[in-house]
């Protein structure tokens, strides 16, 4: 079995204040979008965000009562890049839910929300690795 992930989509509730956060905010060019659904094409995955009810009746899943203990990340290639990183996404709809700071292992790292809960680690590290492909290899 390969190691890998091929699709993460988040439950959205509303697809124009998504678009504006991932497309507007990060910069992200969709690849398909229709009344329920925007694909964004990611580094070897595809992100999509799809209106929560429709995820959930594909799904055959009653409402979540998921933790929040979880969170995508966006590894930048410069220490210099988290701070304005962050700033625009909270201009585009985003939440502040923790200032950047230096983590005890090294770099630099702070947490958005997407306009509907989804965190988001924006971060610089100095042992990962970004390739000009925006591949990231873990490094210690």
């Amino acid at each position: 079995m390969q190691q890998q992930i091929s699709v993460i989509t988040l439950g959205i509730k509303d697809l124009c204040r998504s678009r504006n956060f991932y497309a507007n905010g990060f910069g992200w060019v969709p690849v398909f979008e229709n009344a329920e659904i925007i694909f964004y094409q990611m580094n070897g995955l595809v992100l999509g965000t799809w209106l929560e009810d429709a995820l959930l009746t594909d799904m055959k899943r009653p409402a979540p009562t998921a933790s929040s203990a979880s969170s995508l990340a966006h590894n930048v290639p410069m220490m210099d890049d988290v701070e304005p990183l962050m700033a625009r996404l909270i201009d585009h709809g985003g939440k502040l839910l923790r200032p950047a700071d230096a983590p005890p292992y090294g770099g630099l790292r702070g947490y958005i929300s997407d306009p509907d809960g989804h965190a988001w680690e924006i971060a610089w590290n100095p042992a990962w690795a970004i390739d000009d492909k925006g591949h990231v290899t873990f490094g210690l």
